[in-house]
């Protein structure tokens, strides 16, 4: 679920993955393994950054629904 909505909010804000990992801090090729499911588990910090990155609630980002 985390690949498709990070590629997603990517899409949506036609960057690319460079453009991501530059906006999070991180290596180009962290986008690519967690997009491609390479990393399973990518760290809380890194979610973070991400999250921090599309300017999202960390639970958009995971998708998680709030009742």
């Amino acid at each position: 679920m985390l690949p498709e909505i990070i590629k997603k909010l990517r899409k949506e804000r036609n960057w690319s993955q460079q453009d991501l990992a530059v906006k999070a801090g991180l290596s180009f090729a962290t986008i690519t393994k967690i997009e491609q499911r390479i990393a399973k588990n990518p760290r809380m910090e890194t979610i973070k950054q991400i999250a921090d990155a599309f300017e999202v609630p960390l639970d958009e980002l995971v998708g998680r629904k709030l009742k």
